[in-house]
Order: C-alpha cells, then sequence, then structure tokens
C-alpha cells in the first residue's frame, strides 16, 4: 500500500476526515493541532479545498467547515443511488404496515454504512441515521452480511471490503454465522439498545450473496404480543428484500 503514497493527496484526505467529525468547523490552527503538521502544509490545501467546492470557510473568518459536495459525490454513485430508490418506497410501505421502523446497510470500507430508513407513522419514531457506520461484527446487519456470503469466498470479500484478518475473525463467529444462515435471518436482541430486537434479512444479489442488509429495530407496543408481531416483522421483511 504504502509503495505508492501520495503526500498532498493524504493531507488533503486527512483535512476532509477531521473536518467530517466537527459539526462546527475547524479554525486553521485547530487543524494543525489535529494532524500535527505545519501550517504552511495545511495553507496550500485548504485553499485548494475551498476552491473545488469540498470545504468552506466562514467570511472574514478563519474558520473551516464541509460542504455537501461530497454527500452530493456519494449520492450519484449509480449503483447505490438505483438501490435506494427502488427499497425507498417499499421500506416506506413496511413502516407503515409493520408500524416499526427499518433501515438499509451496505458493506463499504470496512463497515456497515446506512444508506436509507425508514419510520412509521404517528407522534414518534426510532429511526437509525443515514450516513451512520456499523461494525460488521458486533450489529445484527453486520453479522447478517457476513452470514450470507459464499463460504468459499467470504474471506476475499471480506478483504475487498477492506477488511483485514477476515480469516480469523470469522473463525470466532463461525458457529454463529452458520445459524443465521440456517434460519434465513438474524433475530437477536439489540447489542445497542436495551429492549430492541433486531430482526435482520440478506438483501440477495445476482449470485444470491447479500448485497446489503434489511433491519428492523423491533419495539413491542402496548397490547401486542410479542412473538407474533415479530414474526410478521420478519415475513415483511423477508417480502421486502426479495422484492429489492
Amino acid at each position: 500500500m504504502d509503495r505508492y503514497r501520495a503526500p498532498a493527496l493524504d493531507k488533503g484526505l486527512d483535512i476532509l476526515e477531521v473536518l467530517a467529525d466537527q459539526a462546527r468547523g475547524l479554525t486553521r490552527s485547530e487543524i494543525v493541532k489535529e494532524l500535527g503538521l505545519s501550517p504552511s502544509q495545511i495553507y496550500r490545501m485548504l485553499e485548494r479545498l475551498v476552491a473545488r467546492g469540498y470545504v468552506t470557510r466562514d467570511e472574514g473568518g478563519d474558520r473551516y467547515a464541509l460542504t455537501m459536495k461530497l454527500f452530493l459525490l456519494a449520492t450519484r454513485h449509480p449503483p447505490l443511488r438505483r438501490l435506494v430508490a427502488q427499497a425507498q418506497p417499499l421500506m416506506d410501505e413496511f413502516a407503515r404496515d409493520i408500524r416499526q421502523s427499518c433501515h438499509l446497510v451496505v458493506p463499504e470500507g470496512g463497515a456497515g454504512i446506512i444508506v436509507a430508513q425508514a419510520s412509521p407513522q404517528g407522534h414518534w419514531e426510532f429511526r437509525a441515521r443515514i450516513g451512520g457506520r456499523l461494525d460488521l461484527f458486533a450489529t445484527g446487519s453486520g453479522l447478517t452480511l457476513l452470514a450470507f456470503q459464499h463460504p468459499e469466498r467470504v474471506a476475499e470479500t471480506l478483504g475487498q471490503w477492506g477488511i483485514a484478518d477476515a480469516e480469523a475473525r470469522l473463525s470466532q463467529l463461525a458457529d454463529h454465522l452458520r445459524a443465521v444462515r440456517t434460519q434465513g435471518a438474524r433475530i437477536e436482541p439489540s447489542a445497542q439498545l436495551v429492549g430492541v430486537t433486531d430482526i435482520s434479512v440478506p438483501v440477495p444479489g445476482h449470485g444470491g450473496e447479500a448485497i446489503a442488509a434489511l433491519t428492523c429495530a423491533y419495539i413491542e407496543h402496548p397490547g401486542e404480543a410479542g412473538e407474533e408481531g415479530r414474526a410478521r416483522a420478519l415475513a415483511a421483511l423477508k417480502t421486502l428484500a426479495a422484492q429489492i
């Protein structure tokens, strides 16, 4: 990887990444401190990022923040745009009929990325944040993506997703992933929220492997029979995945 380093490009990407974590942006001196670089190394790169529209600078100030350009570029990516365009109305229908939220997750950069979500109608909602990054090895969506890869190619696939040590990490989860494949879905208490049951199903691609995962963070409503409600949500989620 380091044989083909491009230091200037690395600095620009470092600036974008550090600004992505700051809702109010950073001053140039704060960026210098965060990255451990000299002001002269940062100044030119910031000016080019401003000129290209990736970063904005406060009028008359020295505070820099990301623009919407990266978001717009990401949503222009044709495969993702087609997937979300096809999934969103179906997800909205699921949320309305089942009275539960759901979200769609795709693998990218060693994590699961939430690319779409739908919430039920009403005066309250529970929702996953679009753009949120999920641990593939510790969330329902991530484990479902892992479970529904071809066993003989899964380590190679995870390498393409940006995951190092794939075989060692998969071996620790082999029994669980096998059980998920056998069941055709993953239904487990959420590891992040008490009282929530994660119901996750794969969205299969042309080869049968999961290209995405659909997850309903199931919350039991008063007066509902939990088992019956979860079974209804699971059936509807499987139908939704097949339609996508």
